[in-house]
């Protein structure tokens, strides 16, 4: 897939504000500070379409931009960022929750995991949730850039033994690098072979 067009839609935290049904989404989250933002800016070839920040939780919306005229790209609010109050936390649980629950054409997520740590508490109890409810989801592995091939490997190894403890399949992973670009093009072919089943 050749990203020819991006633009950004809206900002919200209300489901019932986000654009009308119509065409297929996919969602972007993951902790914060995993690397979204330069990974959504790496994928449709632009530095400043989601906002990038040393500080974890810059995004606090659910930011939809319209790629090729033809499909969502949803960038979410990281789960798991301890320094907003626990006001803040509910709130933000409770409309990622709504969103990933009710969004009808939302066709798969994307949960960022950082490939330099082990798969985290935090991730294996998302994904879980994610599985129980049975939302389409896939994992990318960020920041490879920053690990030798034996590292990565190694990591890879480690998250696919501690998945297989509680599923049967490990779901669809990438491996990627917003620095590199490595695994852009894969990316895209899946979304690409996707949005002929919507």
């Amino acid at each position: 897939m050749i990203i020819k067009k991006a633009e950004f839609v809206i900002s919200n935290t209300d489901i019932k504000k986000c654009p009308p049904p119509t065409k297929p989404e996919y969602a972007f989250i993951g902790r914060s500070n995993v690397g979204k933002s330069s990974l959504i800016n790496m994928l449709v070839n632009n530095k400043k379409m989601a906002k990038t920040s040393v500080k974890p939780g810059k995004t606090q919306l659910i930011n939809h931009f319209l790629i090729n005229d033809n499909w969502y790209l949803v960038d979410l609010p990281g789960y798991g960022y301890a320094k907003t109050s626990k006001t803040k936390r509910k709130e933000f649980h409770k409309f990622i929750q709504d969103y990933i629950l009710k969004r009808k054409n939302l066709m798969n997520l994307f949960v960022l995991i950082d490939s330099r740590h082990e798969l985290m508490k935090i991730d294996a109890e998302f994904m879980e949730w994610l599985g129980i409810n049975k939302i389409p989801f896939s994992i990318i592995l960020t920041k490879v850039d920053k690990l030798s091939s034996s590292m990565l490997s190694k990591n890879l190894n480690l998250l696919k033994k501690e998945m297989l403890k509680t599923w049967e399949e490990i779901p669809k992973t990438f491996i990627t690098s917003a620095i590199s670009k490595v695994g852009r093009e894969d990316l895209l072919d899946y979304i690409d072979k996707i949005n002929l089943l919507f």
